[in-house]
């Protein structure tokens, strides 16, 4: 009887350790239970999965190693193709804020907590001690605060989404230590100061987006280092100077806005002959001639240089660009006769209003 007794408590126990080796650590768990005490998700029930003993198992949004059984990915979103929103008929709403208890996840390789439009406070320092994230993407809710000074010390981190809040302060400069960067988003916030002069360093960053801030100073010339930039966005701050000539030398650069800042002086000829195809210069002190440099490379479907202080006539190597789609030379100080047939036999009078001089179709006769 004693023997029968004795394997029965051995084979719970054993039964008991086979499922927490196969489980997610109580220190994990309790961890992403302190993470969830800080938000309130009352309409769509997102966190009501989270309960029982192994988080790693249909806890909503929690994925772990298989092979570990440690919390790897957080991936909260609050618009998803999710039957939990279909079923809803409405995308999220969560209020709160980011609980520092996610830097005991220790593992975490990926962290969204992305589009709830309420979620408040700063961005915990500590995720900075999270040496094996590559995905942080805390877009689209009210956070505030600076970035996390230490911020550079994510080495594997390759996406850095944080648009659409209310982030403040400065670029740290430990940024430009992110060698495997390649997704930057950090538009629509109020960080504020310079971009860091030695930017370029993030020679990995494919697109990089920082419209609608409160930037200020030059565009470094180091941003021409980065050989696999693709789009680069500043518009809407108060950037001053002049364009870099570089940035027309890059080799995948397609997409150059730089509307709405303060920049001044001419318009470099390399930009006309580059890669760029979207290129956007309005609202700003631009001054000068349009380069007469365009050529069959030239190749653009969308030209604005809108809002500026150009002058001079337009160029007549422009009838030579390959294409171009959208042109907008509009309220600047243009004079003389717009050429006749492509790229302007389809463009509206608006293309053309408020210069000095300028006439001919489709405005009036010269």
């Amino acid at each position: 009887m004693a023997t029968t007794f004795f394997y029965n408590i051995l084979f719970v126990t054993l039964l008991y350790l086979l499922s927490v080796s196969n489980g997610c650590p109580p220190s994990e768990r309790a961890a992403l239970l302190s993470f969830k005490a800080a938000l309130r998700e009352p309409n769509l029930g997102v966190f009501s999965s989270w309960k029982g003993t192994d988080c790693c198992h249909n806890w909503y949004g929690v994925s772990c190693d298989p092979n570990i059984h440690r919390v790897t990915s957080i991936d909260l979103r609050g618009r998803s193709e999710d039957p939990i929103f279909s079923k809803a008929h409405r995308t999220g709403y969560m209020t709160g804020s980011i609980s520092p208890a996610v830097c005991r996840l220790t593992r975490l390789s990926s962290l969204t907590v992305a589009e709830w439009n309420g979620i408040s406070g700063p961005i915990p320092p500590c995720i900075a001690s999270l040496s094996a994230l590559r995905i942080l993407d805390l877009t689209g809710n009210k956070l505030t605060g600076d970035i996390p000074a230490e911020i550079g010390r994510l080495r594997p981190l390759a996406v850095l989404n944080l648009a659409d809040n209310q982030i403040s302060g400065v670029i740290p400069p430990s940024l430009t230590n992110l060698s495997s960067l390649m997704h930057m988003d950090l538009s629509n916030n109020k960080v504020s100061g310079t971009i860091p002069e030695n930017f370029g360093r993030l020679r990995m960053l494919s697109r990089a987006l920082l419209s609608q801030n409160n930037l200020i100073g030059p565009i470094p010339n180091s941003i021409s280092q980065i050989y696999r930039l693709s789009d680069l966005d500043l518009s809407l701050n108060q950037l001053s100077g002049s364009i870099p000539a570089s940035l027309g030398k890059m080799a995948v650069l397609g997409t150059l806005n730089l509307d709405g800042n303060k920049i001044s002086g001419p318009i470099p000829p390399s930009l006309i002959i580059s890669r760029i195809s979207k290129l956007n210069l309005s609202r700003n002190a631009i001054e000068g001639y349009i380069p007469d440099a365009f050529g069959p490379r030239s190749y653009f479907t969308v030209m604005d240089l809108s809002y500026n202080k150009l002058r001079g006539g337009i160029p007549k190597t422009i009838s030579s660009a390959a294409f171009i789609g959208l042109l907008d030379i509009s309220h600047n100080h243009l004079c003389g006769p717009i050429p006749p047939g492509s790229p302007f036999y389809h463009l509206e009078a608006s293309s053309f209003v408020y210069n000095d001089c300028l006439c001919g179709k489709p405005l009036k006769s010269c």
